[in-house]
C-alpha cells in the first residue's frame, strides 16, 4: 500500500513556481520519487523501513518520513530542512532566511522568538500553532490538530488533551499500538490535514507577503496574556509585608519585654539617696515651678492603687469589688496593656476610677536614658487617647515604691517627669502583694496605722500573675474600714486636686487608635505565630518519624525482593549490542528503549549514550536521541559516535515532552526507559530499573536512584543531601503508600502499555515528569521506587541555576496539582494520600516558613531565648540523625552531614521563596517559559575521557564510575 501523498504547499496549489535558483519544481514529481519506496519494502525493518533507515518511508541514510538521502523533514528536497518549502529554505511557507512559519529570520521556532523555550510558541507560549493557553508540543490550532511538523509520525500520534479536559482515556492513533514490538499492527499514516488557518475565499493567503506581514505583527504584538511576564511586583509586596511583619513583632517585643513587677536592674554599688526633705515627705510629689511639694492622706481615706494592669482576668475582678462597695481606685496602667484592653479601661473610667501612667513596657526609669523615659510616657500617653479618649496627669514609677525609699537616679527620674507636668505618686504602705504572702498578710500590711486613724495610699497589683490573694485582700480590706468610717477614693479627690484625667482633642485620638490597633494586630500576631510555630514544628517532626519508619519497611521489602531468573547478568559483556527485533521467547528479557531527549547537551550526551551502552542488561537494548532543536554540536556528537544500537532524530525545538513522544512513536522496546541528556547510567541501572516490571504485571512504571555527581561546593553538597535524603526518602514512603507523585526525568522506565493507557508524555504542564507519574497513579498502576537502579546527574552549579530548575519544577508540580484535583474524590490511595501530603508539606509549610523563621528569630530577642534555641537544636539533630540513616541506607558517606545545619540558614529560604514565587505566578494566571540551565560538562571532566576535543570514533564504550 503506497503513503499518502502530502498536501501541496500553496505555492504548488497554483502550478508548478520557480524555486531561488529560477528552476522549475513540479509537486507531482517530487510525490512521484516518495513513491519509490513504498512501505511493503521486501528489505524494511519493522516496521516500515529499510534496516538503516532512521524514519519510515526512506531510504538507506533518510532522517525522516518521506525523505531522501539528505532530507530532515517530510515531503521536502534534497536540501530542506522544513515541509512544503524550497530547496534552501528552512520553514514551511517562510522566506529563503526564515527559521520559523511566519516568523522573523533570526526565529528558531514557528511564531517565537529566538530565544524561546517552546517551539510555535510566542515568549509566553507553550504550545506549537497554538493559542496562548495551549502547552505542549502538537497542540491545536483552532481546535484541529496539527500535523507532524518533525514532532513525530502521523500514525504514532501523541498530541496532548486540551487543556481543561477531565483526565479520561487518551485519544490518540498511538493507543492502537498494541502488542508492540512482536505482532506489531502497522497503521498506514492518514493525509495530513490542510493548516486550519487557510483564508475564506477573498482573505489574505497566509504566504502572501501581506498575510506575512500581519501574522508578523500579530507576533510582536500579542494580547496581553500573550505578553505576560514572569510577575516581579510581589516581590515588593513580599518586601513592604515583612517589613510590616518585622515591625508589628518589634512592636509587640518592646511593649512585653518586661511584664509585671519583675526585679529591676540592680547597680553594682549602693545609689545615693534622694534629698532629705522628699525622703520626709508624704507620698504624692507636685514639681511644678521647680520646687517638690509634698502632700499626704487625709485621715480615714483610703486610696487603694493597682499597678500593671490593666489584665483581661483580674482587673474586672477587682473593679466588681469596688462597684459592688462602692468605692474607687486609681489604676496605674502599663500603656501596651492599656492597647491591649481599651475596653477595660473604658469601663474603669466609667465607673468613678481613676487612670494613671506606669510607663509603656514597665521599664526602670532610674536606670533607662531620658529619651526612653520620654519614649515610654508619650506612648502611654497616645495609647490611653486612642483607648479611651484622655491623656494623665498622674506617674507612679515602676519599682518605687515609699518616700525615704527614693534613690538619687530615681528621684533625677521623679524630677524630669515633673518637668514634663506628671504629679508624682508614691504610696504608703507596700503590701508586695506580688509575692503572694497570703490574704492576712497582705491585709495586715495594708491596715498598719489602722488604729491611729490616718489615711494612706496603698499600693497593689492587678496584673503580673495569680492576683486572687489580692481580690481577697481587698474585699476584706473595704468591708473592715468602711465599717470603721472610712472612704475609698482616687488619689486626685484623696489629695483635693482637679481630676486627673484630661480629654484628648480629635488628632490625639487617631494617632492613639493607630497605635492601638497596631499593638493589638502585634500581640494577636504574635499569639498566631506561636501556634503557627508549634504546629510546624510538631508536623516536621511527625513527617521525620514517617519518613524514617517507611524508609524502614522498604528496606526489608527490597532486601526480600529477588531478581528475576530471565534478567541475571551475563557471564560474557554487556549485552547492550544486541539489536532490538531479534526473536524473543516467553521467558526472554523485555525489549527495551532508552530514549534521550536532547537541547544543547554537548557538554555531556557522549557521556550519557556510552553509559547507557555500557550495560549488563541480557534482553534486546536500542537506544533513541530525540535532538530537540539543539544550537550547539549534540547532534554531531552523536553522530560521530556511530555506536551501534544508537539512533539519532532531529526535529525542530519543541520542548522535552514533546522530543520525549517522538522517540516513543518511534521506539520498539517493550519496556521504554526516559532518560536526560546529562544522566550517565552504571552498569547495572538499566537490569535494575527493569526488575520490578519484569517481575509484577500490575507494575507500570519504575522511578530510578538519582545521584548529585556535581557535588563539590556548599551548593553542590546541599543538593546532594536534598536528593538522598529529601527525594529518596519520600519515595521509598510512596512507594509503600502506593501513591507516589513523580518519577524524576533523570531515570525512569515505563511500560509501552502504561504510556499508551496515559496518551504518552503529557505537554501541557511544566512539570512532564510529575503529570505523568499522577496519570499512571490514578490509572491504577503501581509506581515503584528501585534503590539500585542508579543514575548521576549533573545539578546547578550556581544560586541562579538553581533557581530556575526549582522554579520551573515548583510552578510544574503545581500544575500537575491542580489537573489531577479530581484524584481527591476517586477511589484508590493517591489522591487523599499524595495530594493532600503534597499540599501540606510542599505548598502551605512552605509558605509560611519565612515567617516562622521570622519568628523564631524574634523569639530569640525578645522572648524567652531558650525556647526557639533548643527547638532549633533539637530539629536540627533529628534532621541529621535522619540524614545519616538516609546516607547508610544509600551507601553514601556521612562527610557531608556537617552542611545540614547551615542548609537551614540559606537553602531552605531560598527553596521557601521559590514556592512563594510560583504560588503567585499560579495564581495571576502568567504563563511560566522553560527554564533551561547551563551544562559544565560534568562527565566529561570526571576522568571519562568525553570531552569536546575527545575522539568520538567508533569504540568500546567508556566506562562509567561513580563522580
Amino acid at each position: 500500500m503506497e503513503p499518502p501523498e502530502p498536501p501541496p504547499s500553496p505555492a504548488d496549489a497554483h502550478g508548478p513556481t520557480d524555486d531561488r535558483a529560477g528552476r522549475r519544481r513540479d509537486s507531482a514529481s517530487a510525490r512521484g520519487r516518495r513513491r519509490a519506496n513504498p512501505a511493503g519494502h521486501p528489505n524494511a525493518h519493522p516496521p516500515l523501513g529499510r534496516p538503516d533507515d532512521r524514519a519510515p518511508y526512506g531510504h538507506a541514510d533518510d532522517r525522516t518520513p518521506y525523505g531522501h538521502a539528505d532530507e530532515r523533514a517530510p515531503y521536502v528536497h534534497v536540501d530542506e530542512r522544513a515541509p512544503y518549502v524550497h530547496a534552501d529554505e528552512r520553514a514551511p511557507y517562510g522566506r529563503p532566511d526564515e527559521r520559523a512559519p511566519y516568523g522573523r529570520p533570526d526565529e528558531r521556532a514557528p511564531y517565537g522568538r529566538s530565544e524561546e523555550g517552546a517551539p510555535y510558541g510566542r515568549p509566553e507560549e507553550g504550545a506549537p500553532y497554538g493559542r496562548p493557553d495551549e502547552h505542549g508540543p502538537s497542540g491545536r490550532l483552532d481546535g484541529r490538530a496539527v500535523d507532524g511538523q518533525g514532532a513525530y509520525p502521523p500514525s504514532l500520534e501523541l498530541g496532548s488533551r486540551e487543556q481543561g479536559d477531565e483526565y479520561g482515556a487518551p485519544r490518540h492513533a498511538f493507543q492502537a499500538a498494541e502488542g508492540w514490538p512482536d505482532g506489531r499492527e502497522t497503521r498506514q499514516p492518514e493525509p495530513p490535514r490542510q493548516d486550519a488557518r487557510t483564508p475564506k475565499s477573498g482573505g489574505q493567503a497566509p504566504n502572501s507577503p501581506r498575510g506575512r506581514a500581519r501574522k508578523q505583527r500579530r507576533g510582536r504584538g500579542g494580547s496581553a496574556a500573550e505578553r505576560a511576564r514572569e510577575p516581579r511586583g510581589h516581590w515588593v509586596l513580599m518586601a513592604l509585608g515583612s517589613l510590616a511583619l518585622i515591625t508589628l513583632l518589634l512592636l509587640d517585643g518592646f511593649a512585653n519585654g518586661a511584664v509585671g513587677e519583675s526585679p529591676k536592674h540592680e547597680p553594682k554599688h549602693e545609689p545615693a539617696p534622694a534629698p532629705a526633705d522628699v525622703m520626709s515627705g508624704g507620698p504624692v510629689v507636685n514639681l511644678a515651678g521647680g520646687t517638690p511639694h509634698s502632700l499626704r492622706t487625709p485621715p480615714k481615706t483610703i486610696a487603694l492603687t493597682f499597678d500593671d494592669g490593666p489584665d483581661p482576668k483580674w482587673t474586672p475582678k477587682l473593679l466588681d469589688v469596688l462597684k459592688r462597695h462602692g468605692a474607687h481606685a486609681t489604676f496605674f496602667s502599663i500603656g501596651a496593656h492599656i492597647a491591649q484592653q481599651p475596653a477595660i479601661v473604658k469601663r474603669m473610667l466609667a465607673e468613678g476610677n481613676e487612670i494613671g501612667s506606669h510607663t509603656y513596657t514597665h521599664v526602670d526609669m532610674a536606670s533607662a536614658p531620658a529619651w526612653r523615659n520620654r519614649l515610654e510616657l508619650d506612648l502611654t500617653q497616645r495609647a490611653l487617647a486612642g483607648a479611651a479618649g484622655v491623656h494623665t496627669r498622674l506617674i507612679r514609677m515602676p519599682y518605687s515604691s515609699v518616700p525615704n525609699g527614693l534613690t538619687a537616679p530615681e528621684w533625677r527620674a521623679a524630677q524630669q517627669a515633673g518637668k514634663d507636668g506628671y504629679l508624682v505618686v508614691l504610696t504608703d504602705r507596700d503590701t508586695e502583694d506580688w509575692q503572694k504572702p497570703g490574704v492576712d498578710k497582705i491585709v495586715q500590711a495594708a491596715l498598719a496605722a489602722e488604729k491611729g486613724g490616718r489615711g494612706a495610699i496603698v499600693m497593689l497589683h492587678d496584673a503580673g500573675g495569680d492576683r486572687t490573694e489580692t481580690v481577697a485582700a481587698v474585699e476584706q480590706m473595704i468591708v473592715r474600714l468602711q465599717a470603721r468610717g472610712y472612704r475609698f477614693t482616687t488619689v486626685s479627690q484623696a489629695m483635693g486636686l482637679p481630676p486627673a484625667d484630661v480629654p484628648a482633642t480629635g488628632s490625639e485620638k487617631a494617632i492613639g487608635w493607630t497605635l492601638v490597633a497596631a499593638q493589638r494586630t502585634a500581640s494577636a500576631l504574635t499569639g498566631w505565630m506561636q501556634l503557627l510555630f508549634m504546629i510546624a514544628g510538631v508536623l516536621c517532626a511527625v513527617r521525620l518519624a514517617v519518613l524514617l519508619v517507611f524508609a524502614h519497611v522498604h528496606r526489608q521489602r527490597a532486601r526480600r525482593s529477588r531478581l528475576p531468573e530471565n534478567l541475571r547478568a551475563p557471564s560474557g559483556p554487556g549485552s547492550a549490542l544486541n539489536a532490538l527485533g531479534e526473536p524473543t521467547g516467553p521467558d526472554a528479557p523485555p525489549s527495551v528503549t532508552v530514549i534521550v531527549p536532547a537541547y544543547n547537551e554537548e557538554a555531556g550526551i557522549a557521556a550519557t549514550v556510552r553509559s547507557l551502552l555500557d550495560t549488563d542488561y541480557p534482553g534486546p537494548l536500542e537506544v533513541i536521541v530525540v535532538d530537540d532543536g539543539s544550537t550547539d554540536r549534540t547532534a554531531e556528537i552523536v553522530e560521530r559516535l556511530a555506536l551501534p544500537s544508537v539512533r539519532l532524530m532531529r526535529k525542530p525545538n519543541g520542548g522535552k515532552p514533546g522530543a520525549l513522544n517522538v522517540g516513543i512513536a518511534a521506539s520498539y522496546g517493550e519496556i521504554l526507559v526516559l532518560v536526560d541528556g546529562d544522566t550517565v547510567f552504571q552498569r547495572d541501572t538499566i537490569r535494575n530499573l527493569v526488575a520490578p516490571l519484569a517481575a509484577d504485571p500490575s507494575v507500570g512504571a519504575v522511578s530510578g536512584n538519582t545521584k548529585v555527581a556535581n557535588r563539590r561546593g556548599l551548593l553542590g553538597q546541599w543538593q546532594h543531601l536534598e536528593y538522598v535524603i529529601g527525594f529518596n526518602l519520600d519515595r521509598r514512603m510512596f512507594d509503600v503508600a502506593r501513591c507516589m507523585p513523580t518519577i524524576p526525568g533523570a531515570i525512569g522506565a515505563f511500560r509501552r502499555r502504561t504510556l499508551v493507557s496515559v496518551g504518552g508524555v503529557p505537554t501541557d504542564t511544566l512539570a512532564e515528569d510529575t503529570d505523568l507519574t499522577m496519570a499512571i497513579c490514578r490509572g491504577g498502576w503501581r509506581v515503584v521506587y528501585a534503590e539500585h537502579a542508579l543514575a548521576w546527574t549533573e545539578v546547578p552549579s550556581s544560586l541562579r541555576q538553581l533557581w530556575r530548575q526549582r522554579y520551573r519544577w515548583c510552578y510544574g508540580t503545581l500544575q500537575a496539582m491542580w489537573k489531577h484535583r479530581g484524584a481527591l474524590v476517586e477511589r484508590g490511595p493517591f489522591g487523599r494520600r499524595c495530594l493532600i501530603y503534597l499540599t501540606a508539606f510542599q505548598v502551605i509549610l512552605p509558605l509560611f516558613a519565612p515567617a516562622v523563621d521570622l519568628f523564631a528569630l524574634f523569639g530569640l530577642f525578645f522572648m524567652d531565648p531558650v525556647a526557639p534555641i533548643a527547638m532549633w537544636a533539637l530539629f536540627a539533630g533529628a534532621q541529621v540523625a535522619a540524614g545519616g540513616y538516609a546516607l547508610w541506607l544509600d551507601g553514601e558517606k556521612l562527610r557531608p552531614l556537617w552542611t545540614m545545619p547551615l542548609q537551614q540558614v540559606v537553602y531552605r529560604q531560598l527553596l521557601y521563596l521559590v514556592v512563594v514565587q510560583s504560588v503567585v505566578t499560579a495564581l495571576l494566571g502568567t504563563r511560566l517559559r522553560w527554564h533551561t540551565i547551563r551544562r559544565t560538562g560534568t562527565f566529561g571532566d570526571a576522568g571519562l575521557g568525553l570531552g569536546r576535543d575527545t575522539d568520538l570514533g567508533p569504540g568500546p564504550p567508556a566506562g562509567i564510575a561513580a563522580p
